[in-house]
């Protein structure tokens, strides 16, 4: 049974680039927002292997913090610590000749990330309290909604790890790059659901105009919020309200493209720089490396709080805008001192912190 439904030409590069994948054995990570079916990449990879009858063994490295996580991933010995009254194998034993798929490793701690690092060189690990190597030929496929590259320079996460697990990328479009598959999916999630609702094939049916709505919208949920809506229609038979609910959040999204259309980012940057740049001056000549790098900064905290404006103070969406990970934005927040209180937001004075190291 085919995994990911849609005849796109995003998703048919998609499936192209699985199908080379999937028999080469190369680490993978699956990039994309959350919502998209990564983990629906991963399984295609799997079923699409040699590797297709030994096991698939997925672990939500966000579900866990990093004690749990690694007894989880590598087990444990007896007595290892208060509890483990006998040894048991983790997730790596479980999958060997078989896939391991690790969701949102961007949540992985660092103290973590050097053991997984020792996995991918050498394919083996000890257990927790272990003495002993276990060996393991596990294929190992990622994947995270975290822009890694953003989070190496924040210091959360390892560069020789992200080398390591970024042999094959795979992103996976959001459903806003592919609303031509909607109609398909539409008709997927209200098969797959009928029968577990008391439902006869074809009882309910989506109306042209919610339809068109659907085509309208922007999904920032993506395919799971589509599937969820879905469910949510078949139980209420309430199509009314949802097509209230649509029509006021895309009103809402237009609002806030309008009101980023009329910014002149080009214009504001350079006024802040050049404001900076001339209250260095007035204190002497800086050296001309440092002036690049507040330049950058400067130009950085502009953009980050135009995007907390756009956003109206939800960080998540301003990290969105901005194409960064939710903590990278967190980060420079902190060295760039940036309130996203918009009651106080001026974008006119610039606080750059001489000890940043995340420019």
């Amino acid at each position: 049974m085919e995994l990911i439904i849609g005849e796109s030409e995003a998703i048919s590069r998609l499936k192209q680039l699985i199908a080379r994948v999937a028999d080469t054995g190369l680490t993978v990570l699956i990039n994309g927002e959350s919502g998209v079916g990564k983990e629906l990449v991963a399984r295609s990879l799997h079923q699409q292997s040699g590797r297709r009858n030994r096991p698939f063994v997925k672990v939500n490295c966000a579900a866990l913090p990093g004690e749990l996580l690694e007894s989880e991933l590598f087990g444990y010995e007896k007595g290892a610590f208060t509890g483990a009254d006998q040894p048991k194998p983790g997730k790596f034993e479980l999958a060997d000749n078989g896939t391991i798929f690790l969701d949102e490793i961007g949540d992985m701690s660092i103290s973590l990330q050097a053991k997984m690092l020792q996995v991918l060189q050498d394919g083996e690990f000890s257990r927790v309290g272990g003495v002993k190597d276990v060996k393991v030929n596990t294929w190992i496929v990622c994947a995270t909604h975290h822009d890694l590259e953003a989070d190496i320079q924040a210091g959360t996460f390892r560069e020789d790890l992200y080398y390591r697990i970024n042999i094959i990328k795979i992103i996976v479009p959001p459903l806003r790059d592919r609303l031509d598959d909607i109609p398909l999916l539409v008709r997927h999630f209200l098969a797959k659901y009928q029968s577990s609702l008391g439902q006869h094939e074809g009882q309910f049916q989506i109306s042209p105009d919610l339809m068109r709505l659907f085509m309208q919208y922007n999904w920032p949920g993506n395919v799971r919020e589509l599937e969820n809506l879905i469910q949510k229609l078949m139980v209420t038979q309430d199509e009314a309200a949802i097509i209230d609910d649509l029509t006021r959040k895309i009103h809402g999204s237009e609002s806030r493209l309008e009101r980023k259309s009329q910014w002149q980012p080009d214009q504001q940057i350079l006024d802040a720089v050049l404001q900076d740049v001339k209250a260095q001056v007035a204190q002497g000549l800086p050296p001309l490396k440092e002036v690049k790098k507040r330049a950058q900064a400067v130009a950085e905290r502009v953009v980050i709080e135009e995007a907390l404006s756009v956003a109206r103070g939800n960080r998540k969406e301003a990290a969105k805008l901005l194409k960064i990970s939710y903590k990278a934005l967190l980060y420079k927040m902190r060295d760039y001192d940036i309130d996203d209180d918009l009651s106080s937001h001026s974008g006119a004075t610039i606080n750059i912190k001489p000890t940043s190291d995340s420019l």
